[in-house]
């Protein structure tokens, strides 16, 4: 089928267990079972078919580096569950800075001088690799940012994925969502789910709940980790789309108004690259009676949405291949926090297997 070709705006723990993943899982076979994939042969394209062309960073330590280097340097703390990733021959650029670094993250970001070092011109460069996608990492609160990279991939004509939570591509009357569908751009997004993180597991409870009878009367959802996204999240007006996003997720599940609260609550240096979750959820039974649930999730948090971009990024090779541009509903309302459409989970998968079968335009 070929390859899919993946420049990536931000090196930071997640690029490092999407590139970790593609070698870990490079000799998988269709009929084997790998966690945190969908499918291993999806629509014809493997883990081993996704090559990384281009890569865009703001950290000093970074830009130069191979890709396959830079996934190792700090402030990086992702797990080395594939230490031997070989070079790719790539080396890392300087993207712009805009406000994808809080003035509180410049120092742990290893953030580049702007008198050193010259931004390269994003659109260009992702014409010269030829990549097929451009997938965006940027740090939560990038809304110039992002949308500078979005701008980019309508330029160059490739598809995008938008993996945190500025809202490009689920928003229709955004005019990067309109271009992306006037310009036959597929795209994906907003904010990556995990394969089983704090949003997804939350909004399967809160199904349940409702799907058994049960009135929720409050939930909550508090996070902590110790990476660099606990760190730049201290800022709350960094957070205003973030608690939206994960809030929204979980809403969207009942028919009626649901007091809540979710979202990172606190960075702890020594957790590193771990996110641990306190759920807990307040409803009446029959007779008025409560059933209470009260929840601890710990997981590696990066490598829990590695696999996630891998589906998604064929999902969007797939639609590339058949021409088919704008947002790609049925990957998005699976694999993301804030798709446009909010459907049940387990739909969406089914939507998703429609898709690959051409079943499903989008």
């Amino acid at each position: 089928m070929g390859d899919v070709r993946i420049a990536i705006a931000g090196l930071g723990n997640c690029a490092s267990a999407l590139i970790q993943g593609t070698h870990y899982y490079r000799n998988s076979k269709a009929e084997d079972e790998v966690p945190g994939l969908m499918h291993v042969d999806f629509g014809g394209y493997y883990p081993k078919d996704l090559k990384f062309v281009a890569a865009f960073e703001v950290n000093r330590k970074k830009i130069g580096l191979d890709i396959a280097d830079a996934i190792w340097v700090e402030p990086n703390c992702c797990a080395k569950f594939a230490p031997d990733v070989p070079n790719t021959g790539v080396k890392v650029l300087p993207g712009p800075i805009s406000d994808g670094v809080a003035p509180h993250m410049r120092e742990s970001f290893f953030t580049y001088d702007d008198s050193e070092i010259e931004p390269v011109d994003i659109a260009e460069e992702l014409r010269k690799s030829k990549a097929d996608m451009l997938v965006s990492y940027l740090p939560v609160g990038s809304a110039e940012a992002s949308r500078i990279y979005a701008d980019a991939a309508i330029e160059a004509e490739v598809g995008f994925i938008n993996a945190f939570p500025e809202f490009i591509v689920s928003d229709p009357k955004s005019p990067h969502a309109q271009a992306f569908e006037k310009k036959g751009i597929p795209a994906a997004g907003d904010d990556i789910k995990s394969q089983l993180g704090a949003t997804i597991l939350h909004r399967v409870l809160a199904q349940l709940f409702d799907k058994r009878g049960l009135i929720l009367q409050n939930t909550y959802q508090l996070n902590i980790g110790g990476n660099t996204d606990f760190e730049n999240m201290q800022v709350e007006n960094r957070l205003a789309s973030k608690r939206i996003s994960k809030t929204e997720a979980v809403t969207s599940c009942v028919h009626y108004e649901l007091p809540t609260k979710i979202g990172p609550s606190d960075y702890v240096p020594f957790l590193q690259d771990n996110k641990v979750c306190y759920i807990t959820m307040r409803s009446k039974a029959f007779g008025d009676l409560p059933i209470d649930l009260d929840l601890k999730l710990s997981v590696q948090d990066s490598p829990n949405s590695g696999g996630v971009i891998i589906d998604v990024a064929r999902a969007v090779k797939i639609a590339l291949d058949r021409g088919i541009g704008g947002e790609l509903s049925s990957i998005s309302s699976y694999s993301f926090k804030h798709p446009r459409y909010q459907i049940d989970d387990f739909e969406a998968r089914k939507r998703v297997d429609e898709f690959i079968e051409g079943k499903r335009e989008r």
